[in-house]
């Protein structure tokens, strides 16, 4: 079983959203529900996100809740396809658009998924 250093070490990820509302910015780690903080500043919303997250860890262990790894996201974890099932309508517009641009539809897709991808 682990300890709370042991947990601490691993490299959760840390997500950091400015706080239009409030001013300063709110921080969570993902993979610990619950786990979150807030400062006036990045630097002061990353220590008080360390201090959240040890404080979390502690109490999870205490309670005797397991305490979740960091979820994975590497790249290699990804092979770069999917497949999708389309109406044909739409098969029909997408393939017209990427004709019109000059560009394959494998092209046109990408572009649009990554242009509407929230994280682009």
């Amino acid at each position: 079983m682990k300890n709370v250093s042991d947990y601490f070490k691993l490299p959760y990820r840390l997500v950091i959203v400015p706080d239009p509302d409030e001013g300063g910015f709110a921080v969570s780690y993902p993979d610990l529900p619950g786990c979150i903080s807030t400062g006036d500043t990045i630097d002061e919303a990353v220590k008080n996100a360390e201090d959240a997250k040890k404080e979390w860890i502690t109490a999870a262990i205490a309670d005797g809740i397991p305490v979740p790894e960091p979820a994975s996201d590497d790249l290699e974890n990804y092979s770069g396809q999917f497949k999708i099932r389309i109406p044909k309508s739409l098969h029909r517009s997408l393939s017209l658009h990427a004709k019109e641009e000059g560009i394959s539809m494998n092209q046109y897709c990408l572009y649009l998924l990554s242009k509407n991808d929230r994280s682009a």
